[in-house]
């Protein structure tokens, strides 16, 4: 059930660029020093291949060529972030992101593409994981309609990767990834899509869960409990998304140290992506904000919530700058709990992924990137080491 080891690797949309020549450039920039400085013979790579860089591998010999030239660099491509389907790094993204949606013919075709393409990239005898927006951002298309024809567009990519496992052997998953304010946001919300639109079990070999620990934590989830009941219903993890929100714990401040703590947090309330807030009341209830810069503006005297955690990909090595910390713990709850028995099957597939680097203060980005993503790989191999994890 799982993996005997995992592959650890950092997820490469966080490097702008929307064709194949930049997405290469970008490796031989960041991913080739990150693997150099880590000292190890091959480095997992989550490729990011938006549609018209994943257009291009389709023509010709492009993706055998692209295989050769990612193992002469001794670069390993095991998954692929399918979420992010055009450029990820326009000025303005926040609910591009979630476009198209799955109850369209646009997000069934390009998933298959890149199913195809991880088919020619991936080493004999191994599987790979695509992971994919939870269906989409609500609103008046995602009624019962969207959601039946969401189910349906998944079932057809099933089948098309159980053509290509019996084909090549290699099984690739098409992973989940459920996000706060989507269509799908908690573990309860993927698992009832599953059992109303995926309840049979040769399309779940497939159709899988990503679990992304920040999106599970800034939704004020329990990370072991939530794993539990994907394992109750039968459902797979292919893959882990390394990731760690902004905490701010009200609760045990001063109404200085708020005003404080407000002033650093305006700070990642920035326009390129969406950074939906968890507020768990000091009553024990909780409300989702759409965006943080919707909030920030608040009377720090008159803040009546507990903590705040805000869906904004820090670096996985901090635990806390300045009034502000971070949800890093949960990271090691989640890896350790799919240590144990008790654990849902899990592909062994985990990436780190802190695709903020480019928006974040200035203060926290003082290296280059290659630099500070290394320190956060370094970071969790440590980690994993030191629990006897991989």
């Amino acid at each position: 059930m799982n993996a005997p080891r995992w592959t650890i690797g950092y997820c490469t949309n966080v490097h702008a660029g929307t064709d194949i020549e930049s997405i290469r450039a970008n490796l031989d920039a960041y991913a080739v020093p990150v693997r150099e400085s880590l000292q190890t013979a091959s480095l997992g790579v989550g490729l990011w291949l938006p549609a018209e860089a994943a257009r291009q591998l389709s023509e010709g010999d492009q993706v055998s060529r692209f295989a050769d030239w990612l193992r002469h660099r001794s670069l390993q491509a095991y998954t692929i972030n399918g979420f992010p389907y055009d450029n990820f790094h326009q000025p303005v993204v926040k609910h591009r992101v979630y476009e198209p949606a799955w109850w369209t013919e646009q997000r069934k075709d390009y998933t298959i593409t890149l199913a195809n393409l991880l088919a020619e990239l991936l080493p004999a005898g191994r599987g790979g994981s695509i992971s994919t927006l939870p269906i989409g951002w609500p609103g008046p298309t995602a009624d019962e309609l969207g959601l039946q024809l969401a189910g349906q567009n998944l079932r057809s990519v099933a089948d098309h990767l159980h053509d290509i496992e019996q084909r090549t052997g290699h099984r690739i998953v098409v992973a989940i990834e459920p996000e706060p304010g989507c269509v799908l946001d908690r573990a309860a919300d993927v698992i009832e899509f599953f059992e109303q639109h995926i309840p049979n079990q040769t399309h779940r070999r497939y159709l899988t869960v990503c679990h992304d620990v920040c999106h599970s934590a800034v939704m004020f989830e329990d990370q072991v409990e939530t794993l539990q009941a994907y394992a109750a219903a039968g459902l797979t993890i292919g893959k882990v998304q390394v990731s760690s929100a902004v905490e701010v714990r009200w609760a045990i401040m001063s109404t200085g140290r708020r005003r404080e703590a407000l002033e650093q947090l305006s700070q990642f309330a920035e326009d390129r992506y969406l950074h939906q807030t968890g507020r768990q009341r000091t009553d024990g209830s909780f409300v989702l904000t759409e965006d943080l810069p919707q909030i920030i503006a608040v009377d720090p005297a008159k803040i009546d919530d507990d903590t705040w955690r805000v869906h904004f990909h820090v670096p996985i090595f901090l635990s806390s700058f300045g009034n502000l910390s971070t949800t890093r713990d949960q990271i090691l709850e989640c890896l350790r709990y799919l240590r144990s028995p008790e654990a849902p099957a899990f592909t062994g597939d985990v990436e780190v992924e802190t695709y903020a680097w480019s928006v974040l203060p200035e203060a926290m980005r003082r290296r280059g990137l290659a630099e500070d993503i290394a320190a956060e790989m370094t970071w969790l191999n440590a980690e994993l080491a030191r629990e006897a994890f991989a």
